[in-house]
């Protein structure tokens, strides 16, 4: 347990983030494959972090048509973390929701969590976080690795994302646009 409120992880947050998974902006579909498997029989701890990634970049690749391999700006990650909180195992279609919690010069901070929402009994059950992410990215010129401004394409993009946004959900699976 984090015990600092203003942490990206505190208890404070990870509870805003199960109080409604709707609550995300953005949600992402994901899904886990047989190798994402540990030897605990559920998703290794590393894969979280890969889907958050493929989710984040998925996201803004897709909507911008953004080729992140040519770009002249990059967002590095920077710091990240995550708390987790039921066990997944494949094969789990998930969701990744995302929100903006940051929207800096050069960096961007999210909120990620990945939701639950398939199983046995996924008539029947409610979607659950089952884990929750921290994700900070640095924007930064690909020749010099320096700190650049956010473009103003991905900019408008990650105000979308921000929660105090009146926009709805935006992403591959539950677009509104």
């Amino acid at each position: 347990m984090t015990a600092d409120s203003s942490h990206p992880l505190s208890d404070r947050a990870v509870a805003s983030a199960l109080s409604s998974p709707s609550s995300f902006p953005v949600r992402w579909p994901v899904t886990t494959r047989w190798a994402d498997n540990d030897m605990f029989g559920h998703l290794n701890n590393a894969v979280y972090y890969q889907l958050f990634d493929t989710a984040i970049n998925g996201w803004i690749a897709t909507e911008l048509s953004r080729d992140p391999m040519t770009s002249r700006t990059t967002g590095v990650v920077a710091e990240s973390g995550c708390r987790f909180l039921a066990e997944v195992r494949f094969p789990s279609p998930l969701t990744v929701g995302l929100a903006v919690t940051r929207l800096g010069r050069s960096s961007v901070t999210y909120q990620l969590g990945l939701i639950d929402g398939q199983g046995e009994d996924a008539e029947v059950r409610q979607p659950t976080v089952a884990a929750v992410g921290h994700w900070v990215h640095v924007y930064v010129d690909r020749e010099s690795g320096r700190p650049v401004s956010i473009p103003p394409g991905i900019r408008a993009l990650l105000a979308t994302a921000q929660r105090t946004s009146a926009a709805g959900p935006r992403g591959s699976a539950t677009s509104s646009t």
